[in-house]
């Protein structure tokens, strides 16, 4: 590979096509289904689809076939199909629905607006992860264009994933045929320690979402006559919480809902606190004098990324501050977001999580615990030397700087499924969403340079890839 070709043509490609394209994709108020009931009356995935589809086709990528594929009563998937020196095949994945657009933008940014400042594209979408289909499409041509070899290349970029992924597994079914047995996956959904490297994620935690209802009374009452007399729902709220959580720590308690962490990810939480620790606590808005759980870099990527966490992400039953009287409200709803270590198992934690929470209410009230989605975790298999090499030669010669690895706190559900159907498969899990790019939040953007060299980088481990089948290099993982 001529890495100077490889920058130039990446650097034109992006400039000339894919950020006006990207850009046009941000202004779509494309919701996941679970934000937008009504997607698919409003038209604006399709629109989406369009967009990248029609972007996609105007490549002239030698031997490309795209379909715009849509099961009845399904979220749409865009299918892309490269053939290759290879019989071997790359699977690609990128999602392309949106997160809703939240408040709190800063002047002169909006989620549907899209913004290029200080070298990064404002707009919801941008890195999360509307970057990711051109990204994988313009790493294939990068390699055409130097004539240079690379395996079967599927890219699949799907409509549901903030919801889920739930219509995934139909479409995966329906291509299996198609996909046959993946020796390499590359997704490009996730997040990175800084802007200065390659990141790999290791690791992706599981996930509970539930509601957790108390109920006393059948109708509020005055509060001067009631209290002292009957029990408060969101007193009881409070104590079965503690059940869950240590509220001094933060530190969850069951035991049931931990698991073991392996040596190498301990080593690896070290490895990248010494790389990026300072930068930890700047990551987030902290407000005023509020200071972290801890000042331990290792310990707060290890609690991110391994430890069980709850948060709580909405309440019902609580009436609005200049609408609430003296009354004793009869029922206090919240719902909680249950992060799960990487490989325990999701199902098990809901029972165990419904199980503390509903035995032996206090005061005999109605309490009920309603599971609304679990999703599994992910840990990633042994990297194969090849890969191994691949992602340090990459990551030094078009980021300058050796990569890192790092485990994610969130879920792609996509991640757990691909390892369950394709357990011999190598994966390449990367993003660009790094300190401050805010998804899901106000002011979501992509930096630029990032999505840039870490296009380079995957046309570099997908040549190198070729390269390993050829040489006899590329087996199967020892899990």
């Amino acid at each position: 590979m001529d890495t100077i070709l490889t920058r130039r043509f990446i650097e034109d490609r992006w400039t000339a096509t894919v950020l006006p394209t990207l850009s046009a994709y941000i202004s779509i108020p494309n919701q996941s289904p679970a934000y937008d009931p009504e997607w698919e009356l409003n038209g604006h995935t399709a629109r989406a689809v369009d967009v990248i589809a029609r972007w996609i086709e105007a490549q002239e990528i030698r031997g490309l076939r795209l379909e715009s594929m849509q099961i009845a009563g399904r979220t749409p998937l865009i299918c892309v199909e490269v053939t290759g020196q290879s019989s071997d095949t790359v699977l690609l994945y990128g999602h392309l629905d949106k997160q809703p657009p939240m408040e709190g933008w800063s002047e002169g940014l909006g989620p549907w607006t899209p913004t290029i400042k200080d070298g990064r594209l404002y707009g919801r979408g941008a890195g999360d992860d509307g970057y990711a289909a051109f990204a994988a499409v313009t790493a294939i041509a990068a390699l055409q264009r130097q004539d240079l070899p690379h395996a079967r290349c599927i890219l699949l970029i799907e409509a549901c994933e903030e919801s889920g992924s739930g219509d995934l597994p139909y479409y995966i079914d329906l291509l299996k045929g198609r996909l046959g047995s993946p020796s390499l996956v590359i997704c490009l959904d996730s997040g990175c320690g800084d802007y200065q490297r390659l990141w790999v994620t290791t690791s992706l935690r599981g996930l509970v979402n539930a509601t957790l209802t108390v109920r006393t009374l059948a109708t509020g009452v005055h509060s001067g006559g009631a209290s002292g007399i009957v029990p408060s729902s969101f007193r009881i709220l409070r104590q079965l919480l503690s059940r869950l959580e240590d509220e001094r720590t933060g530190a969850v308690v069951p035991a049931e809902l931990y698991a073991e962490i392996p040596v190498e990810r301990v080593q690896q939480a070290g490895a990248t606190a010494a790389l990026i620790g300072a930068a930890l606590r700047d990551t987030f808005p902290f407000y005023g004098e509020t200071r972290p759980v801890t000042d331990d870099p290792r310990e707060m990527l290890l609690n991110h990324t391994w430890r069980p966490q709850l948060e709580i992400t909405g309440a019902a039953g609580l009436p609005p501050l200049e609408k609430a009287g003296n009354v004793m409200r009869p029922v206090t709803t919240v719902k909680l977001s249950l992060r799960l270590p990487p490989t325990l198992n999701a199902k098990t934690a809901a029972a165990c999580l419904k199980e503390i929470l509903q035995r032996e209410p206090p005061y005999g009230a109605a309490v009920t615990v309603s599971v609304e989605e679990s999703a599994l975790g992910w840990d990633a298999p042994p990297f194969e030397p090849w890969l191994q090499q691949a992602a340090q030669e990459a990551s030094l010669e078009f980021f300058g700087q050796a990569p890192g690895y790092l485990g994610e706190g969130g879920t792609i559900p996509f991640m757990a499924l691909l390892g369950e159907k394709f357990p011999q498969a190598q994966f390449l899990i990367t993003g660009v969403l790094g300190p401050h790019s805010n998804a899901h939040g106000p002011n979501e953007f992509l930096d630029i340079h990032t999505a840039k060299c870490l296009t380079a980088c995957i046309a570099h481990v997908l040549h190198a890839q070729y390269q390993s089948i050829r040489a006899g290099a590329v087996g199967v993982s020892s899990r």
